[in-house]
C-alpha cells in the first residue's frame, strides 16, 4: 500500500501565486528569488520552511489586477488569502511584509490591516529580509540598494516616499536582527 502525500502549504502557495502573478516577468521572478531566499533562511534560522515559504510565494499576490480591492498589495493579498482559507498566520505575514504598517496607516488603511495579524517575529523578519535582499529581476541586493531601487522606481510622490522616514529604520532594525541571528 502506497501513502499518498498531502502537498505541502509551500507548493500550493507556489500554485496560487504562479495562478495570480505568474505571467508577470520581474514581479513573478522577484516573487521566485523572494521564495528561495525565504527557503535559505528557513533552515538557517531553525524556522518553519512551510510557513515561511509559502508566505514568500504569496507575498506579492496582491498585485494581481483580478484580486485588487484597495491597490494596497500587502491588504488585498492577505484579504484575498483569507478568504481562500489560508490559516491566518499566513496571511498576516503577507499584510505585514517590509513595513507594509507604515503605508497602510498613512493611506488610511490601518484599521483594515489590523484585521491581520502582526506576529513581529523572526518569522516575520525572515520574509522581509528575503523580500528587502531580492531585487525586482529575482537577483539578490543589498538591502539599502534595494529600498533605494524601490523608491526611485515608485517616485518621490509615493506613498513609499511619504513614510521613509519611519519605514526605512523599521527595514534597517529587520535586516540588524536578522543578520544578528544568522551570525549567531
Amino acid at each position: 500500500m502506497t501513502a499518498v502525500l498531502a502537498p505541502t502549504r509551500a507548493l500550493l502557495a507556489r500554485a496560487v501565486a504562479e495562478s495570480l502573478i505568474g505571467d508577470s516577468g520581474n514581479r513573478w521572478r522577484h516573487t521566485a528569488g523572494v521564495a528561495e531566499k525565504a527557503g535559505e533562511l528557513a533552515d538557517r534560522l531553525g524556522l518553519d520552511p512551510d510557513v515561511l515559504v509559502a508566505a514568500a510565494w504569496l507575498h506579492d499576490v496582491g498585485y494581481a489586477a483580478p484580486i485588487a480591492l484597495t491597490g494596497f498589495h500587502p491588504l488585498d493579498g492577505a484579504v484575498h488569502l483569507s478568504a481562500e482559507g489560508w490559516p491566518a498566520r499566513i496571511a498576516g505575514l503577507v499584510a505585514f511584509h517590509s513595513g507594509a504598517r507604515f503605508v497602510a496607516a498613512a493611506r488610511g488603511l490601518g484599521e483594515q490591516l489590523a484585521a491581520f495579524p502582526d506576529e513581529r517575529s523572526l518569522m516575520a523578519d525572515a520574509l522581509t529580509y528575503a523580500d528587502q535582499t531580492t531585487g525586482p529581476s529575482g537577483l539578490r541586493v543589498d538591502p539599502e540598494a534595494r529600498y533605494t531601487e524601490m523608491l526611485l522606481r515608485h517616485g518621490p510622490c509615493s506613498w513609499n516616499a511619504k513614510v521613509d522616514g519611519a519605514r526605512r529604520p523599521h527595514l534597517r532594525g529587520v535586516t540588524a536582527r536578522v543578520e544578528h541571528a544568522l551570525a549567531a
